[in-house]
């Protein structure tokens, strides 16, 4: 009989227990940490690096099932414009790289000594660093990095945007994921390059492009311009590549209005230097090889329709005579930059009028649901995948590019899909803050001087096409593109990566900082945000020290530990 009442009462604690467990969230779902990063891009890996290395507990969360953003996401051609302006833990990622491709075991698909890279960034001669690298490779580093680590990495966790974000007297108190679980943090970095949770936490932020007269730019708005000019100093700007031939028709019935224009391209582009909410293009930074067992052919995707390509065609068939040569610039005339990397792969990046940029379609993006963003990234894809297979197959594509497309193809050892398309688009820009700093053209041109630097910036100022217009003579144009270079490294500000104090104390902003459309254009680049992260996680764990705000960190004491830590300060 005690048996029996034994066996009873277990059961009915064990019914008790769980309806408890089902009205309180579980532990695992109640998070708590110094530090909450949200965004595993190579900023949100440097933080969280950071943080641990300063001693305070960090939660690192990833939307994804894969940490390192674009850097591990097919940017291997690393964009930075001064090798000497990147210090810290971003230099230490490259030197990590040199060292993983001195092991033999990672040469698969060629020698060592057959390799050599190429375009705007080489691995000098004696360098203890490398700047070209595979997917794989980045994804191995930062793996390797993190495990050295005190860190808790999260995946497959999305930011609850409606009312994920609690605060508290113009503190973030805790972020609440879609499924509910909550992490609880003193300090809080949004290292994601949406900037979901600098967005859901009420911070003032804007989209697409200043006009010129907002901050006394003249690289900002609509560029209409097409002409060579200089700026300030021995800064040059071009705003003619990667624009179509001359002369190519835009409807879809050559020479009639009335049959319509062909898909993406607007009637009017507005005036120059005015602003508007058009985000430059993104497009998927390519893992191309060309090595038979490691390559999959390019296929044509679900839905495909060759209207979409029909400017492509009217591109290749305008180029006659003198406009060839002009057309050709760089080698040869295949519509896309194929920059080598280790093991007969690639980073293939967009060129010419028509490429890999999807122009005109991702304006929604940056404040799209996560459905519709899914629907965005889908749309790309399918562009994408197509424009390959159009340019290996179809017959209205020249033959002799033809024949070099389709020795080409998705790498079969790179990414997680069957077809070797990664998952991280090119989202070249999206939300950028507005706090009490914004970073302007006049920093890039040296014009303006941030004193209080966490970091230097060291591309040229660089915007992608924004759109498609119908010209003054009947013709379609691409606009937005803007390449401006010369100018030495900058400082970035301290106060371009924290909000005004009274929207937020406690949240950085590394990725989506407050800087102008032109200037964002400069600034945004892997290394740079890995910079930034790791200045950030350096702030964020100053303020959990000395429960200050994150905007009350004196400088001298911030810049002497970044200096310690190995960060440029300095041009």
């Amino acid at each position: 009989m005690n048996y029996f009442r034994h066996c009873i009462l277990v059961f009915l604690a064990m019914i008790l227990w769980t309806s408890c467990k089902s009205k309180q969230p579980a532990f695992k779902d109640q998070v708590k940490a110094d530090v909450i990063i949200y965004g595993g891009t190579s900023a949100g890996v440097t933080a969280a690096i950071q943080c641990s290395r300063m001693g305070r507990s960090v939660v690192l969360i990833e939307p994804t099932n894969r940490i390192g953003g674009l850097t591990t996401g097919g940017l291997g051609q690393t964009d930075i414009g001064n090798k000497q302006a990147i210090g810290g833990i971003s230099r230490e990622f490259y030197e990590n790289i040199k060292k993983y491709y001195d092991d033999p075991k990672h040469w698969k698909w060629q020698k060592k000594e057959e390799y050599s890279d190429g375009g705007q960034t080489r691995t000098g001669k004696g360098e203890n660093s490398m700047w070209t690298f595979e997917p794989s490779a980045a994804l191995s580093v930062f793996r390797d990095m993190i495990a050295e680590e005190k860190i808790e990495v999260i995946y497959n966790e999305r930011l609850n945007r409606e009312t994920g974000v609690k605060k508290v007297n113009g503190r973030i108190q805790s972020i609440t994921m879609e499924d509910g679980k909550t992490f609880t943090g003193t300090v809080f970095i949004d290292a994601t390059y949406e900037g979901d949770l600098m967005a859901t936490a009420g911070i003032t932020y804007t989209v697409g492009r200043e006009s010129n007269a907002t901050y006394g730019e003249t690289l900002n708005g609509v560029q209409l311009n097409k002409i060579n000019r200089s700026l300030s100093g021995p800064v040059s700007f071009n705003a003619s590549k990667h624009n179509l031939i001359p002369g190519v028709d835009p409807y879809v019935i050559k020479g009639d209005p009335s049959s319509g224009l062909l898909p993406n391209i607007n009637e009017k582009p507005g005036l120059e230097g005015e602003g508007d909410q058009k985000v430059q293009a993104y497009c998927f930074r390519m893992c191309l090889t060309d090595h038979p067992e490691n390559r999959i052919p390019f296929q044509k995707p679900p839905g495909y329709d060759e209207k979409d390509y029909e400017l492509l065609f009217r591109n290749f068939e305008a180029r006659k005579g003198a406009l060839e040569e002009m057309y050709s610039y760089g080698k040869g005339i295949i519509p896309w930059i194929n920059s080598r990397m280790p093991n007969r792969k690639t980073d293939t990046n967009n060129r010419f009028g028509f490429s890999t940029d999807y122009i005109g379609m991702n304006y929604d993006y940056p404040e799209a649901s996560y459905k519709e963003r899914e629907k965005i990234i889908e749309d790309h894809k399918n562009y994408q995948m197509g424009l390959m297979w159009t340019l290996a197959n179809h017959p209205r594509i020249p033959e002799k590019i033809r024949k070099e497309v389709s020795r080409w193809g998705t790498a079969k050892d790179e990414f997680e899909s069957a077809d070797g398309w990664q998952q991280q688009l090119y989202i070249r820009e999206a939300r950028r803050m507005i706090s009490d700093y914004v970073m302007t053209q006049h920093n890039c041109e040296g014009l303006k001087v941030a004193e209080d630097a966490i970091g230097l910036a060291a591309y040229g100022m660089d915007s992608h096409h924004v759109q498609r217009y119908v010209d003054a003579n009947g013709y379609v144009q691409n606009e937005g593109n803007v390449e401006a270079h010369g100018f030495k490294p900058y400082p970035i500000s301290y106060r371009s990566i924290v909000p005004a104090r009274e929207e937020c104390e406690n949240l950085l902003v590394p990725v989506c900082l407050s800087a102008s459309h032109i200037a964002f254009g400069s600034i945004r680049m892997e290394p740079v945000f890995m910079v930034l992260g790791q200045s950030a996680a350096t702030i964020a764990v100053m303020a959990v020290n000395t429960e200050k705000a994150v905007q009350d960190i004196p400088y001298e004491t911030l810049r002497k530990q970044l200096l310690a830590d190995g960060q440029r300060l300095l041009p």
